[in-house]
């Protein structure tokens, strides 16, 4: 097959992303020799957590290469919802606007709300105006790579790290696309377990046990499906060539697969996940919130653990009394442009200021707390030698689930989480960091605060029924520390 790529508009597109930010050395050039020599499966969904580790690219970057890649029109972003329970691709989007959070795996014949964390994935594909891949028009593919491959994850692993998409081929005796309307023979040889058809496309499937008892025999069934269900009569066959006759009575196209399930499995093998971009990482990624404003939600999707810090500036006020408006706002945009960079080097995102204030994310409660230290020790560092004009932060960290949604044209979080981290920064006087018991006990924060005085009280919270502990990280240099 002769690869056609737009090598014009690849060229020019390619220059624009070396000239958009600076690349580790080859980065670029590694994503172009991926375009050109790439297998068509390799250039849809790609996985930018793969890539990094096939290529030799620090994650985030890889993360960030392809976001603005996309940006640029060298890519285009599908979201994609993944089912815990056999890995399968229930649905796929554009845009996070158009994501049903209310999801049904036709194969597991499995309602359940997907999240951000997990069940919410996003990959990359090559745009078509640069190279054509046959995974632009689904309804041209084969069954094959249909099923095993546009409906399919490959992260999805059995416990001995096989992708269980390798173990779905592996039991698929009969597999064929049948029409509206069309009968289709299928013809397999039925051995000690179960025969199960299914269809990704609907929740149409028939389960025949083998009964090995029964003298081998060849046996023919006829049946009719649908969307949403076979007809077939219960009752187990003889072992030996089963001859299938299925009829698609329903609308539309259906994918059909007959499945030899081994002896006592009823159900999949317990899934775990290779490392994949989640919509929660991709919501807490800076670049993706910079690049990608116009991305809003269409309904509340949920997250179920994130870290949120708020900080704000202790009398600034009294600082553009002080120093003027002219100069007090200068001075308040270093200490935001200070707080990005610390948050984005920690592996968060600022999700939006509130007059002083900051409202950050974060993936992991140990980033957020090394981020606060140093954004502690940055506050210092800008107001160094500025007497009278001193940034003085204070600062606050709870986690929790949270709900993103649309608020004024931009990506936000609500729920009872966002509330209590807000009301924890509240407690904070000057250089102050408090943190939740849920932060203060997580991994890795422990470690990160052996140095620190460490306060621990209760603290009744407005709109918390009943106090709860907090942990005050006080500053190095406290007022309240008298000399001997």
């Amino acid at each position: 097959m002769v690869t056609e790529i737009n090598e014009k508009l690849l060229d020019e597109r390619l220059a624009a992303l070396e000239s958009g930010r600076t690349w580790s050395p080859r980065v670029v050039s590694k994503l172009e020799n991926h375009i050109h020599s790439g297998e068509d499966a390799e250039l849809f969904r790609i996985n930018p957590c793969s890539f990094a580790a096939e290529k030799g690219i620090p994650e985030d970057e890889a993360i960030d290469i392809f976001l603005h890649a996309s940006a640029l029109g060298l890519f285009e972003m599908d979201w994609f919802l993944l089912c815990p329970l056999c890995s399968c691709v229930i649905d796929s989007f554009r845009t996070l606007r158009r994501i049903d959070s209310h999801c049904h795996c036709n194969l597991c014949h499995l309602d359940f709300d997907a999240a951000l964390d997990d069940q919410i994935a996003i990959g990359f594909t090559v745009n078509p105006d640069i190279r054509k891949i046959i995974y632009h028009n689904p309804q041209q593919l084969s069954a094959e790579d249909y099923n095993f491959q546009y409906r399919s994850a490959i992260e999805g692993l059995i416990p001995d790290e096989t992708p269980f998409t390798v173990v779905k081929r592996a039991i698929t005796k009969a597999l064929a696309f049948i029409e509206p309307g069309e009968k289709k023979t299928f013809d397999v040889d039925a051995e000690a377990g179960a025969l199960l058809g299914t269809t990704p496309d609907g929740d149409a499937t028939f389960l025949f046990p083998i009964d090995t008892t029964l003298a081998p025999k060849e046996q023919h069934i006829e049946l009719s499906c649908s969307e949403d269900v076979c007809d077939a009569a219960d009752g187990s066959v003889s072992p030996g060539r089963v001859v299938f006759d299925i009829t698609n009575t329903g609308t539309k196209r259906l994918a059909f697969l007959i499945w030899q399930l081994p002896p006592g499995i009823s159900k999949p093998p317990p899934l775990h996940f290779a490392p994949f971009l989640s919509g929660k990482r991709l919501l807490t990624t800076q670049t993706f919130r910079e690049l990608f404003r116009s991305e809003t939600t269409g309904q509340g999707l949920a997250i179920k653990d994130i870290t949120l810090l708020f900080t704000d500036l202790k009398g600034s006020t009294a600082l553009y009394n002080h120093i003027g408006d002219l100069n007090a706002f200068s001075l308040v945009q270093q200490h935001f442009d200070r707080l990005q960079n610390v948050t984005v080097r920690n592996g968060g995102a600022i999700i939006k200021t509130i007059g002083d204030a900051v409202m950050a994310a974060f993936r992991d409660p140990a980033h957020a707390v090394r981020a606060a230290l140093e954004m502690r020790e940055e506050m210092g560092e800008v107001s160094h030698g500025t007497s009278g004009r001193e940034l003085i932060l204070k600062i606050g960290l709870h986690k929790g689930a949270v709900i993103a949604v649309t608020l004024n044209d931009r990506l936000d979080y609500f729920g009872q989480t966002v509330n209590i981290a807000a009301r924890v920064q509240h407690l904070a006087d000057a250089n102050d960091i408090y943190l939740s018991e849920d932060v203060y006990t997580s991994p890795g924060v422990g470690e990160l605060l052996e140095s620190s005085r460490v306060e621990a009280r209760n603290a009744r919270l407005r709109g918390v029924d009943q106090e709860i502990p907090v942990f005050r990280i006080a500053p190095q240099q406290s007022p309240e520390v008298q000399p001997a």
